[in-house]
């Protein structure tokens, strides 16, 4: 990773801090994203201390808007012309629904569409460079999931536990009809499932969801652990020409048959396109 740069999102915590921080000890100069100041200064010094000299830096905005998202892109795409790898690492799930001031239900807003926007508004800097990346944290919660896309918003009913389900097949589908659009490309896409987590995730949950998953925690695997893939999937040569797949413990896996809908991997990207046109 020596001289190459990483663009990530869910950097400040959890598995996304893990992550970067061990790509910067490999030698990658790391741009990140936050939503809150503080955190991303204590992660810029945790980055310096971890890989000094390397011009690490730091963005902030709030991905579960899309108006705040491609500003974020522009300010990211003039400072760093060149993306090796880019990891969309943000998400977070909710006990109750609320809509964003853009009309979007915030679980799809932020688990979804903050990559589909950041994405599409910086991957002209990843065919940039000579071989670059694209990394997704999707979940084995997609498992089960199916997306209606009559209410893509969860206006019609909604659960926290299967709104981000939902998001999480979105990530799947969204990678697939990505590295079909990248065939031909020097750009490969993936995604992957961490393993269940104890970081911050669901902290901000509300409801039922933060203290239930709070006891769980005992149970969880180490922000390290679950890191492992996600680096493995932006550094290593092994996964150098694969594309379009789904990984667990770096390994490709198997995922539901709604996430191998091909059709609905489209419909998918037109819908948010059609959204994206309206920010």
């Amino acid at each position: 990773m020596n001289g190459k740069i990483v663009v990530a999102t869910g950097a400040t915590s959890g598995i996304g801090e893990k992550a970067v921080e061990a790509l910067a000890r490999m030698g990658a100069r790391i741009v990140f994203v936050a939503r809150d100041r503080e955190r991303a200064e204590l992660t810029l010094r945790r980055l310096e201390a971890a890989a000094p000299g390397l011009g690490h830096q730091s963005h902030l905005a709030d991905l579960s808007l899309m108006r705040e998202t491609s500003r974020v892109a522009e300010e990211i795409a003039a400072s760093t012309p060149r993306i090796d790898v880019l990891v969309n690492n943000a998400g977070a799930i909710f006990s109750d629904r609320r809509v964003t001031a853009e009309g979007l239900e915030r679980t799809f807003a932020l688990n979804h569409m903050s990559y589909f926007v950041l994405t599409k508004r910086l991957l002209d800097n990843v065919k940039a460079a000579p071989a670059g990346r694209i990394v997704s944290t999707s979940s084995s919660a997609h498992q089960g999931a199916t997306l209606d896309f009559g209410d893509l918003q969860s206006s019609k009913s909604y659960g926290g536990l299967r709104a981000y389900q939902r998001s999480k097949l979105a990530n799947v589908l969204f990678t697939r009809e990505l590295a079909r659009r990248l065939q031909g490309e020097r750009v490969t896409a993936n995604c992957l499932h961490p393993g269940v987590v104890a970081s911050r995730f669901a902290n901000e949950a509300g409801g039922w969801v933060a203290p239930v998953i709070g006891l769980a925690k005992w149970l969880m695997i180490s922000p390290e652990q679950g890191a492992d893939t996600l680096v493995y999937l932006a550094s290593s040569p092994e996964v150098a020409a694969v594309s379009g797949e789904y990984f667990v413990k770096r390994k490709i896996a198997a995922t539901s048959a709604a996430a191998r809908d091909m059709g609905a991997a489209k419909q998918l990207w037109d819908a948010s396109e059609a959204l994206m046109a309206k920010a």
